[in-house]
């Protein structure tokens, strides 16, 4: 139990030193970026498979 709790106060260490330094802040505007990315890629391609996707009359 002891090694538990210390393996989770080193965890806590290393989540402050890089959510006070910047870092976390960096890899949330990235992963916000990619969201919208992502985001414009999804309705770009439900746009094409509802305008131009096969007929359905295709045997």
């Amino acid at each position: 139990m002891l090694r538990l709790a210390i393996l989770f106060f080193v965890i806590a260490l290393v989540a402050a030193v890089l959510g006070f330094t910047g870092v976390a802040a960096a890899f949330a505007g990235a992963a916000q970026i990619f969201f919208y990315v992502f985001l414009v890629l999804f309705l770009l391609a439900l746009l094409v498979a509802v305008l131009g996707g096969r007929p359905h009359d295709v045997v």
